[in-house]
């Protein structure tokens, strides 16, 4: 059972939170996720950049990737209802 959030979490990661299907949002709420914060400089899109169970976890996986988590803001992403 668990290898279905660990899936659904792959696949999430540089999409639009809002494009997410129903199927995938159900599976992942609750999850944190890091979207890049908007500034005119870098006129970041909104994208999952990192996904886990708590900050920590995200801003591991941003590190990871050479990303600065200081440049994300961090939210619960909440079911599709």
């Amino acid at each position: 059972m668990m290898a279905k959030p660990a899936r659904y979490s792959e696949r999430a990661i540089g999409r639009n939170p809002d494009q997410l299907t129903l199927e995938e949002r159900t599976a992942l709420a609750g999850k944190w996720i890091a979207l890049e914060i908007y500034t005119p400089k870098n006129l970041a899109l909104r994208r999952i950049e990192a996904i886990g169970d708590s900050v920590a976890d995200c801003v591991r996986m941003l590190q990871a990737r050479s990303l600065d988590p200081a440049e994300f803001e961090y939210s619960i992403l909440k079911g599709p209802y």
